[in-house]
């Protein structure tokens, strides 16, 4: 099973809160651009397997791109994604491959999405940063994605209801 999501990057700044007097508001450099890429992703919480694609939008044609590619990486075993109620992911023409399935989260409920803690902390990583224009930020996005590994994955998705209930699943 993949927990799967898109997260917005782009050149506007990406504010965060800094250590500073009570009252004071942090102050950084902030750059007011506004153009951006989207990170499409599914990361397995029980092995840390991941999967992303960087598409220019967020529509249901750009989701059918991703579902394609990832159903070519991953050829040899049915997979589920676990899936918000996106317009892009409801999307009635929307095809899906014969080993790729999905199971709906609750609607407005992101906390239960796993790989919402993955963009955090990939944006964690970009606050207060400027770029000079947005293929340095992808190239610099690309190089963040690369560096996670499986195990810091797990932790980062591995929530306690989503393993047990997949292991529960599985045996």
């Amino acid at each position: 099973m993949f927990s799967q999501d898109e997260s917005r990057f782009g050149l506007l700044t990406i504010r965060r809160r800094r250590l500073t007097a009570r009252g004071v508001q942090p102050v950084g450099p902030v750059q007011h651009i506004f153009e951006a890429f989207y990170v499409y992703g599914a990361v397995a919480p029980t092995t840390g397997e991941r999967f992303f694609l960087e598409l220019p939008y967020l529509n249901a044609d750009t989701f059918q791109l991703f579902v394609d590619a990832f159903a070519q990486a991953f050829p040899d075993s049915l997979n589920i994604l676990l899936l918000d109620n996106s317009g892009a992911h409801t999307a009635q023409r929307i095809r899906w491959p014969v080993h790729v399935r999905y199971v709906w989260l609750p609607p407005y409920c992101p906390e239960l999405n796993p790989i919402e803690r993955l963009w955090r902390d990939l944006k964690d990583d970009l606050a207060w940063q400027q770029f000079p224009d947005l293929a340095a930020q992808q190239a610099y996005v690309g190089d963040l994605l690369q560096a996670y590994d499986a195990p810091t994955l797990r932790s980062l998705t591995g929530y306690a209801y989503l393993v047990e209930a997949i292991h529960a699943l599985v045996s």
